[in-house]
C-alpha cells in the first residue's frame, strides 16, 4: 500500500479520509492513510478517529518518504498556491475517485492529476478535465465538456453538453451549467443557479436565470 496524507482537516478531508478507507480500499487495498496537513490547524491534533495533523506545508517540504497528498479545500486558489508552494520531489498528487464514479465511454475521457471525484459522480463521453479539480456528490459532466484546473464543483452540479470551463472557477450546490456555454477564470456560480449565457472572468452569477453581481 502507498502512503498518501489528506491537505486540510476539516469536514471535506474527514469525508475524503472516509471515502479512501471504507470504499477504495475495500474494493482494491490502495491507500495507507498516515494523516493530515493543514496550515491552521495545531501540529498533532487529532481528526475524529482518521488521524492526526502532521504539520503545514513546512513540514510536507521536508517530508523523508514518498508520499501521495490529496487536497480537501474548497477554495481554489488556495489549492494552487499549496501546489506552487510543494517543492519536496517526493510528493505526487493521484486523482483520488470514489468506485461509484461511472462513465459513458472511458476510453474517450481525458483526466490530468490531483483530481478528486467523489461518490455518485457521472461523466459522459469525450469529457476532458485538467489538474486539481473537486466533484463533490453525485455531480454530473455531459458529452464533449471540457474542464480546465483549479475547479470546484459542489454536490448535485449540473454542467451540459459542449460547455467549455476554465481555471479556478466555483460552483455551488445544485447549479445548472445549460449546453454549449462558456466560462472563463475566476467565476463563481451560486448555488440552484442556472447559468444560460456566457461569463465574464472574476463575478459571482446567481439566479434563474443567473445573473452577474456587482457588489
Amino acid at each position: 500500500m502507498k502512503d498518501i496524507a489528506i491537505y486540510g482537516a476539516g469536514g471535506f478531508g474527514k469525508e475524503i479520509a472516509c471515502m479512501i478507507n471504507n470504499k477504495m480500499n475495500e474494493i482494491k487495498p490502495t491507500w495507507n492513510i498516515v494523516g493530515f496537513f493543514d496550515d491552521g490547524v495545531k501540529k498533532g491534533t487529532q481528526i475524529s478517529h482518521l488521524g492526526t495533523v502532521l504539520g503545514s506545508i513546512d513540514d510536507l517540504n521536508f517530508w523523508e518518504s514518498d508520499l501521495s497528498i490529496v487536497f480537501a479545500i474548497g477554495s481554489p486558489k488556495i489549492i494552487q498556491l499549496l501546489v506552487s508552494k510543494i517543492i519536496n520531489s517526493r510528493i505526487d498528487f493521484p486523482n483520488i475517485i470514489h468506485p461509484s464514479f461511472e462513465l459513458a465511454d472511458p476510453s474517450t475521457v481525458i483526466m490530468g492529476k490531483g483530481n478528486v471525484i467523489a461518490r455518485g459522480v457521472t461523466f459522459s463521453c469525450d469529457v476532458t478535465i485538467g489538474d486539481f479539480n473537486q466533484f463533490n456528490s453525485i455531480s454530473a459532466l455531459a458529452h464533449d465538456v471540457v474542464v480546465g484546473s483549479y475547479n470546484v464543483f459542489m454536490p448535485l452540479v449540473r454542467v451540459s453538453g459542449e460547455a467549455v470551463i476554465g481555471n479556478f472557477n466555483f460552483f455551488g450546490i445544485g447549479a445548472i451549467i445549460l449546453q454549449q456555454i462558456k466560462i472563463g477564470n475566476n467565476t463563481r456560480v451560486g448555488a440552484g443557479s442556472i447559468l444560460m449565457s456566457k461569463t465574464k472572468d472574476g463575478f459571482l452569477y446567481m439566479g434563474n436565470p443567473a445573473r452577474k453581481m456587482d457588489f
